[in-house]
């Protein structure tokens, strides 16, 4: 394994700057290390562990931003591209899903979902499509309510009027711990169609080890909600050890990878493996102990804070919100990848999800109105990208 984060000496002077005062989203919301929430911010089953690592083309080397599509959004957080044409974006603190025009930018709200309790990163979260969509329409949500987070699905209809596009919701999975922060939130159906989940262990961090919780985990489950056949532990975990999962990508290999926040040291890109046990609470970033599976690649928490990744043309694509900044990570395998590269630093402030729309193209959500951002005139935004 290579390690390009940072140097020893900026990783502990990053340590003495942080400790204490950071979270996950890149502000100060007081803790430390403690278990206090005021700490810190897509049929076959998935390949087997120790799959032999395959040649992963050339990765193309840049990106720009073509256009913006839409402004005006409230704490954007899950973005679903519709087959037929359009984007599906979630609102976090608003709890409603928004139909965006790709073409004009026109927004369009389906609807509220009901029992979306927002408070601190929880609320409306990740959006995923049915494999079966083309036939039942059915959208996926994740949300935070008053006594879990949950995943729901929720038949959209075009053709009813504007607010009251969503049918009611169907409860797939419930009884995933929540917090005031480290909620998780991310979902996405594998090449397998099962559907993955990404949650956190808000801030109780011996969930993370816990094989029976499902916080601090990522899941897989069948559309239904059920324990996806070949789970590891005949149970909805996949993986377990995990602080905060909000990034679920595959590669053309259907391998796949996610991102994790760091507490003060080491933000995380990882293969996942089924059965691993990815860490956390005993160790942050790369570990020695043959017992952890340890990132492909590793960040200062200041440089990213990642949430939302996806695959396009042989690279990792990672939104950073504290980072503020765009991470390619160019794949060599599955246990390591080339030199990353940042793109846009600065540019749009906070990066919440980035989304393949096909070939060489990406959509990006900005996160200047989750509360911890410092919005300006048009924010939120959905942007064109194109990977050169």
């Amino acid at each position: 394994m290579q390690r390009r984060a940072v140097t020893a000496v900026l990783a502990a002077a990053t340590l003495l700057l942080t400790a204490g005062c950071s979270s996950d989203d890149g502000e100060d919301w007081g803790g430390g290390k403690s278990t206090s929430p005021d700490s810190s911010e897509s049929g076959a089953s998935a390949p087997a562990s120790g799959q032999a690592a395959e040649e992963t083309p050339p990765a193309k080397g840049s990106v720009k931003v073509v256009r913006t599509v839409t402004e005006g959004l409230k704490t954007p957080w899950g973005l679903a591209p519709l087959p037929e044409g359009g984007l599906l974006v979630s609102s976090r603190d608003e709890g409603t899903i928004t139909r965006v025009d790709e073409k004009t930018g026109k927004k369009t709200e389906l609807g509220a979902v009901p029992g979306v309790a927002p408070g601190g990163e929880g609320g409306l979260l990740g959006l995923a499509l049915s494999p079966s969509y083309a036939s039942d329409h059915m959208v996926y949500a994740y949300f935070t309510s008053d006594s879990d987070n949950r995943i729901v699905r929720m038949q959209y209809d075009a053709k009813r009027p504007a607010g009251e596009q969503l049918g009611a919701p169907d409860t797939v999975f419930r009884g995933i711990p929540k917090g005031t922060n480290h909620n998780g939130g991310r979902i996405a159906f594998g090449p397998d169609k099962m559907l993955y989940a990404g949650t956190g262990e808000t801030y109780v961090t011996e969930l993370a080890q816990d094989k029976k919780s499902t916080g601090g985990k990522i899941l897989r489950l069948t559309p239904e909600g059920e324990p996806a056949p070949g789970n590891p532990f005949d149970s909805p975990v996949y993986s377990y050890g995990h602080r905060n999962v909000q990034g679920l990508a595959w590669d053309t290999e259907q391998r796949l990878f996610a991102s994790e926040f760091g507490q003060d040291t080491w933000d995380e890109l990882n293969h996942i493996k089924p059965g691993g046990n990815y860490g956390w609470p005993d160790v942050e970033g790369e570990s020695d102990d043959s017992k952890y599976e340890s990132p492909i690649d590793q960040w200062s928490t200041d440089e990213a804070s990642p949430s939302g990744i996806a695959y396009a043309e042989g690279s990792v694509w990672m939104a950073g919100l504290r980072g503020k900044r765009l991470w390619r990570i160019p794949l060599k395998g599955t246990e390591e990848s080339a030199d990353p590269q940042a793109f846009l630093e600065g540019d749009y402030g906070r990066l919440r999800t980035v989304v393949s729309a096909g070939g060489d193209k990406l959509w990006l959500v900005t996160s200047e109105t989750d509360g911890r951002g410092t919005p300006g005139d048009g924010d939120d935004r959905i942007l064109e990208l194109q990977v050169k």
